[in-house]
């Protein structure tokens, strides 16, 4: 009750007509005299800290390539719904799971997952997993949304400074949220990069990555529904890596019924996951030489 009337006297707003999120900020605005004996106050360090590396799956010879899956969304962040209520960080770790088992099964590549269960990673820990793997390929799997009852279709994208079109923006801007809570950044420098973008090595990773993107298209056609403009550019965090060849693949809307029925289909997302598995094994193929050979 004396919490109550603390936070009624400072800002005369009920604590019961408050989110957790407005409590959290009135909290922050009492000063010192006016916080009473029994409240404790705690400074929470800062994550300095990388998160633990996931395992490395596949052939044990390490001079095999290395794919690294990411499932978007996660944890807190549940991504888009569904029209029954269907999670999109679900629907994507179901996806990044069906590719994991595809590309194990055909025994040709080596495969990591930057999460395997419900949990939040902030975008530039997805990328960093892979960078710090020293992976050869990075692929971020989501399932978009959109107010258009039309909207449709598969979607490969890859990295630009700036979108391809008005609709790669904003789903670009909608992603990137992710790295966010209550307005707070967590991910940290990821505009530092951008300044790097008209770099060589950058034009580089650019071209190897839309050398992937075709390949998906190429190795899903008549298996599956792309949108009518399925290869787009947009500026995505997780792809903003100077040293890695990377993609998000939105397998389909969520806000789409027959795109939900698909996604929640066992036997549609083992079709998917074959598709872009072997557009992942041919693009390795091309693109990494063991040692010797």
């Amino acid at each position: 009750m004396r919490k109550r009337v603390l936070i009624g006297v400072v800002l005369g707003v009920p604590l019961a007509a408050m989110t957790a999120a407005a409590i959290l900020f009135a909290l922050a605005l009492i000063s010192p005299a006016q916080v009473p004996a029994y409240v404790i106050r705690i400074v929470l360090p800062g994550r300095t800290d990388a998160i633990g590396l996931p395992r490395v799956e596949g052939p044990a010879d390490a001079s095999r390539p290395l794919v690294v899956i990411d499932a978007g969304h996660g944890g807190h962040d549940p991504g888009a719904s569904g029209q029954h209520g269907e999670k999109e960080k679900m629907v994507t770790l179901k996806l990044a799971l069906a590719l994991r088992d595809a590309l194990l099964a055909d025994g040709r590549v080596r495969v990591a997952l930057t999460r395997e269960g419900d949990r939040f990673l902030a975008l530039e820990e997805r990328s960093g997993i892979a960078r710090r793997l020293k992976a050869d390929l990075f692929v971020s799997i989501h399932a978009d949304a959109s107010e258009s009852p039309d909207a449709t279709g598969a979607t490969v994208y890859t990295l630009s400074d700036r979108g391809s079109d008005a609709v790669a923006d904003a789903v670009a801007r909608r992603e990137n949220k992710a790295d966010m809570v209550n307005g707070v950044k967590l991910g940290g420098k990821s505009d530092a990069v951008t300044a790097i973008l008209v770099s060589l090595s950058q034009r580089e990773m650019r071209e190897r990555s839309k050398a992937f993107a075709a390949l998906v298209l190429r190795e899903g056609e008549g298996k599956v529904r792309f949108h009518t403009d399925p290869e787009r550019e947009a500026a995505f965090v997780v792809l903003k890596s100077l040293d890695l060849p990377s993609a998000l693949i939105e397998a389909g809307y969520i806000s789409s019924p027959d795109d939900a029925s698909e996604l929640a289909n066992p036997g549609w997302r083992k079709g998917f996951a074959a598709s872009v598995a072997s557009a992942i094994e041919i693009y390795l193929a091309r693109t990494t030489v063991a040692p010797g050979a």
